[in-house]
């Protein structure tokens, strides 16, 4: 038992100290994008069950690989919050509340609608590829899948969760969050699975592109502030600290 609660600690501790940090002081003000992205799924999800809404939800949140590009990129931000018809909204309000939530708190509002919308941009854009390929392409889709409504917070959900466990040294979660996502295509295959994978590998650029920038960017930052003088070393952390085991990347706090 103090071993599963060592390595709890070690896996998580940064993320809790940060969310616990920022809770008690700030409240429902540590996280007004995600209470504002909850608001928003809700009501939609009322308007597109009334018999007057649903024509206006679809019209203005709803993708579809047959749609033209520039249509399904203009409804692209509004269907992140477009909840799926055909499973519980519960579900998709419980994980933006939960993971938007973490990520704006640990990574920042703007961060977390970017990777957010990197995620579900990448798994729209791979739809149509998919569906050029066809279904007897290694990473195709069927043709029927053109005309499946592509909405829902899964994709953004699925990167933030894993750019967050990342960028703060969950290394385990989010390679478990990873492996789940294959399992899911390898168990049943359908679009909704590849379209988690499309977004894993988004954010996975993402994640590489941060640490070249941390590791290459800057050291070139400090050669540009002292050209003649002796390269500044980085402040030493406490020996074992979670926070030396993590990404090597300082967390980012809103």
């Amino acid at each position: 038992m103090r071993a599963l609660a060592r390595w709890a600690r070690e896996e998580w501790g940064l993320l809790y100290v940060t969310v616990r940090t920022a809770l008690p002081k700030r409240r429902l003000r540590a996280a007004p994008m995600t209470l504002g992205a909850v608001g928003l799924t809700a009501l939609l999800q009322y308007v597109q069950n009334r018999p007057w809404g649903y024509q206006f939800v679809q019209d203005v949140g709803a993708v579809r690989a047959e749609d033209p590009l520039w249509l399904a990129l203009l409804r692209t931000p509004l269907s992140l919050f477009v909840p799926a018809l055909d499973l519980p909204v519960w579900g998709a309000l419980a994980q933006i509340l939960l993971v938007f939530g973490i990520a704006e708190i640990c990574i920042g509002w703007w961060r977390t609608l970017v990777i957010a919308y990197a995620a579900t941009l990448a798994g729209t854009l791979y739809a149509r590829i998919g569906i050029s390929l066809g279904a007897h392409a290694p990473f195709g889709l069927p043709w029927t899948d053109a005309q499946v409504v592509d909405t829902g917070p899964s994709a953004a959900v699925v990167g933030l969760a894993v750019f967050v466990s990342w960028r703060y040294g969950a290394y385990v979660t989010s390679s478990a969050v990873t492996l789940s996502m294959v399992a899911e295509v390898l168990l049943k295959e359908n679009l909704a699975g590849k379209e988690h994978l499309a977004a894993l590998m988004a954010v996975g650029l993402i994640c590489l592109a941060v640490a070249v920038r941390h590791r290459y960017g800057h050291g070139l930052r400090l050669r540009l502030r002292h050209p003649y003088g002796p390269m500044l070393r980085p402040a030493q952390r406490p020996s074992g600290s979670r926070a030396e085991r993590g990404s090597g990347l300082p967390p980012i706090q809103s």
